[in-house]
């Protein structure tokens, strides 16, 4: 008892400043209030209706009453921005028709409304308010990968209009490379350092940990002053006689490559340094001295006892990449958008929380597949960098 009162504060902690605000951002993406807020009068008087014909007069003269006292309110922009994710012009549409406001008490509005804008008089605009004035909604989780519901059932936006699936195959094969080289460049890095005598390798680990002395925000503008076209690399490649130009190292897949690589390296190497400096030299020496070949020793023998090392680092620097934001941002163009980025994009730019809230529920199932992958192969119980 007096353990767990000396770890409350932590606990209080962790919930307070981080799994309390990642619930909220996820809750978002099936919570849609501005609609159903800014509009009360209609939200109930759709309640019943069909969609076979248009609504009755009192809806209408209800969407009166509610443009009027949005507009007082402060509500109807969120609301026109809300239906606007249902349909591109919605927004529009709102804030004409609450300029042109007409008169509930002059008598039956409806055709008052469709002379602001004939979409009033379709059906098919009061079916999205509707479907809009929902206070739990799956529109946000299925516009997160590209889908979207209606009268038919589920299908997929238009093809300009999809953007999320190709982003989440983009961030998987982004972090998959990053991955790949980090385990290329950094396991002969581990193997080095763990064959070497301690001191000569307690000298070299500095140049793997130094890395970590300086913010990720200055690693990246670092390569950002390398890569550019007048950069430091480039001019030391057109020096050699290896280029007749700069090349294009920046604002593209290099560029992220490069800047990811070195920044998530070392966690590669400590990974496998952890396990490879407790693998006994003996077992290779025993197998080359039974006739195998010191490469197919190092194959057969020694590299199969490094793999919780290679599973812990894999696992590591793609749980890192996966949610990277600031490197592909400021070394990356247009093709390279991970889907934490659309995540910033969707929370600061263009406010709709709703979207970015699916957006991050399936980033973390992705990231919890991951884990439960590494957990059957690997083991987390075998997770360590030191």
């Amino acid at each position: 008892m007096r353990s767990l009162a000396f770890a409350l504060p932590l606990l209080l902690f962790l919930v307070a400043v981080f799994l309390y605000p990642i619930g909220a951002l996820l809750m978002r993406s099936i919570q849609s209030d501005d609609v159903a807020a800014a509009f009360p009068r209609v939200s109930a008087g759709l309640a019943g209706w069909s969609g076979a014909t248009l609504p009755p007069s009192p809806v209408f003269a209800a969407l009166a009453a509610d443009l009027a006292a949005a507009q007082q309110n402060g509500t109807l922009v969120s609301a026109a921005r809300r239906l606007n994710n249902y349909e591109p012009g919605f927004r529009s549409l709102i804030l004409k028709t609450a300029r042109r406001l007409p008169d509930p008490a002059a008598g039956p509005v409806e055709q008052a409304f469709v002379d602001i804008d004939h979409h009033w008089g379709e059906t098919e605009t009061w079916r999205f308010i509707q479907r809009a004035s929902a206070r739990i909604t799956p529109d946000y989780l299925l516009s997160a990968i590209d889908l979207r519901a209606g009268p038919k059932g589920l299908s997929e936006l238009p093809p300009d209009q999809r953007i999320y699936q190709a982003a989440f195959a983009r961030t998987f094969l982004i972090s998959g490379s990053v991955t790949l080289i980090c385990l290329l460049l950094g396991y002969p890095v581990a193997y080095l350092l763990a064959t070497l005598p301690q001191r000569q390798s307690h000298r070299l680990m500095i140049f793997v940990i130094v890395p970590f002395w300086t913010s990720l925000l200055v690693r990246t503008t670092a390569w950002y002053v390398l890569l550019q076209p007048n950069g430091i690399v480039n001019a030391l490649l057109a020096q050699a006689g290896l280029t007749s130009g700069p090349l294009a190292l920046m604002f593209n897949r290099t560029g992220v490559l490069v800047g990811m690589t070195h920044v998530l390296l070392p966690f590669m190497i400590l990974a496998n340094y952890a396990v490879m400096r407790g693998i006994s030299p003996t077992y290779q020496r025993a197998a080359v001295s039974l006739g195998a070949h010191p490469a197919v020793a190092f194959l057969r023998v020694y590299v199969p006892q490094t793999l919780p090392g290679i599973g812990t680092g894999t696992f590591l620097v793609f749980v890192l990449a996966i949610g990277y934001y600031i490197t592909p941002d400021l070394l990356g163009g247009g093709g390279d958008e991970m889907i934490s980025q659309l995540i910033a994009f969707q929370m600061d730019r263009q406010l709709n929380w709703g979207l970015a809230g699916a957006l991050s529920v399936y980033l973390v199932l992705l990231t919890l597949a991951v884990y439960f992958v590494f957990n059957h192969f690997v083991g987390v119980d075998r997770l360590r960098l030191g």
